[in-house]
């Protein structure tokens, strides 16, 4: 029997390209390349959860660090080496981490530097005889020394400055609200804005805030439900009170506020002066318990 050549063309291509159909069904697609992490979220059973590098080495908060830039410089950055990332992007972060809470800055050396919610990062690289050596993965040592440098985390409700008080008067207050220079540590939120107290408050008992909210643009409520604390405080000295509906935190029976003048900016501090000094004083580890 003669076979039609034209009817054989035909189904020769038929199959050729039933064969070359499942061969492209069938194959595997390749494979996703998956973004390195630069910067994880590591959890220690003391501290809770924290911020480390891609090799899981803790990363740190400095509170002399209250404006923002780094002043850890000459010897300090021996111990504290700042921590930088190029080119950070949404995917090299961890779940749980949000792009827009990091920026980056320069050191007093000139070097570069990525800030979280407005704190400097740095790693910890302690002396050991004679050389620093920086932390191993996992390793959280760095945190509370010289009750200034504090693991990073991501959720911290309260944080702890040391800087200069200055005044709505533009004058330099001690700790003592007499008019002089000297650094104290006090209470930010997790942003390093300023937090107060009111003298006339009574024992979890705000005397300040009325009704309707319309005198809080001048003393704006610390409004939160969350005690996520530095490691050198106590946090059963904290207490979450309701404020006409809402939740305000409070310190040794201080309900804690911030100033409407200080406009949230990292580092101000004016209203320990307004009206006058310590009528508004800013909240410290040692603040006295509240009647």
């Amino acid at each position: 029997m003669k076979l039609n050549p034209i009817k054989f063309a035909l189904t020769a291509v038929a199959v050729a390209v039933f064969f070359v159909s499942c061969s492209s069904d069938n194959s595997t697609p390749d494979p996703v390349q998956e973004v390195k992490k630069e910067i994880t979220l590591s959890t220690s059973t003391t501290l809770g959860s924290y911020l480390a590098d891609k090799n899981g080495k803790a990363l740190y908060f400095f509170s002399t660090d209250a404006n923002g830039q780094a002043s850890c410089s000459g010897g300090c950055e021996a111990v504290w080496p700042p921590f930088y990332v190029d080119n950070l992007t949404a995917d090299k972060l961890a779940a749980g981490l949000t792009a827009s809470d990091f920026a980056t800055i320069t050191t007093p050396s000139a070097k570069k530097q990525l800030t979280y919610k407005g704190w400097p990062l740095y790693y910890y690289a302690p002396s050991v005889n004679g050389t620093n050596t920086p932390e191993a993965a996992g390793q959280t040592t760095g945190d509370g020394v010289g009750g200034v440098w504090f693991i990073a985390k991501p959720d911290y409700s309260i944080m702890l400055v040391k800087s200069q008080l200055v005044g709505h008067d533009g004058k330099n207050y001690k700790s003592d609200y007499t008019v002089g220079d000297g650094l104290t540590t006090y209470f930010t939120d997790a942003k390093g804005l300023t937090l107060y107290t009111f003298k006339n408050d009574n024992f979890k008992k705000n005397n300040f805030t009325k009704a309707d909210f319309s005198n809080n643009a001048v003393w704006p409520i610390y409004e939160t439900d969350k005690i996520v604390i530095p490691s050198i405080l106590d946090k059963s000295k904290f207490s979450v009170i309701t404020v006409f509906g809402k939740s305000q935190l409070a310190y040794n029976g201080w309900p804690l506020y911030y100033f409407g003048q200080d406009a949230s900016v990292r580092g101000a501090n004016k209203g320990i002066s307004f009206p006058s000094p310590a009528v508004w004083p800013v909240p410290v580890k040692d603040s006295p318990l509240a009647i």
